[in-house]
C-alpha cells in the first residue's frame, strides 16, 4: 500500500484487512511487510496491541513475540467490548441495572434464558 497520511482509525482498519486476508496468524513484521514496509515496526506493534485490547485480534505466543489473527466473529468482539466497559466502571450494579432496564422485553427474556442455562445444576 502506498505511504500517505492516514485518517483516525485507518491504520487499524488496514491492519485488520491484512490479517483477515491472511491464511495463518502473522507476526508484526509480516503485517508491516504486507501493509507498508515504510511503516515503523513499533507503530505496527502498538496498533496490534490496541486491537488486541479491543478484542479485534487474537494474540498467540510465537518464540519471544506474538503472532496475530483477526477475530472473525462479530459477536465475540462486541461481547469483549461490553465486558471491558463493565470492568472499567466501579459501580457494576448500576451499570448492569441500567443495561437490563434498557433491554427490550424480547432481549430480557433471552438474557434470562441464557442465565438459566449458565447456572450450575444444584440438584
Amino acid at each position: 500500500m502506498k505511504s500517505r497520511r492516514r485518517g483516525h482509525g485507518d491504520l487499524e482498519h488496514e491492519i485488520l484487512a491484512v490479517l483477515a486476508a491472511a491464511e495463518a496468524p502473522l507476526a508484526p513484521a509480516a503485517v508491516r511487510e504486507r501493509l507498508d514496509p515504510a511503516l515503523a515496526y513499533n507503530t505496527v506493534t502498538t496498533v496490534l496491541g490496541r486491537l488486541h485490547d479491543k478484542g479485534r485480534v487474537t494474540r498467540l505466543p510465537a518464540g519471544r513475540g506474538y503472532t496475530y489473527q483477526a477475530v472473525r466473529d462479530r459477536a465475540q468482539v462486541v461481547a469483549h467490548q461490553m465486558r471491558r466497559l463493565l470492568d472499567d466502571d466501579a459501580d457494576r450494579s448500576a451499570v448492569l441495572t441500567r443495561f437490563v432496564g434498557a433491554l427490550t422485553p424480547e432481549d430480557e427474556a433471552l438474557l434470562v434464558t441464557l442465565l438459566q442455562r449458565a447456572e450450575p445444576d444444584h440438584s
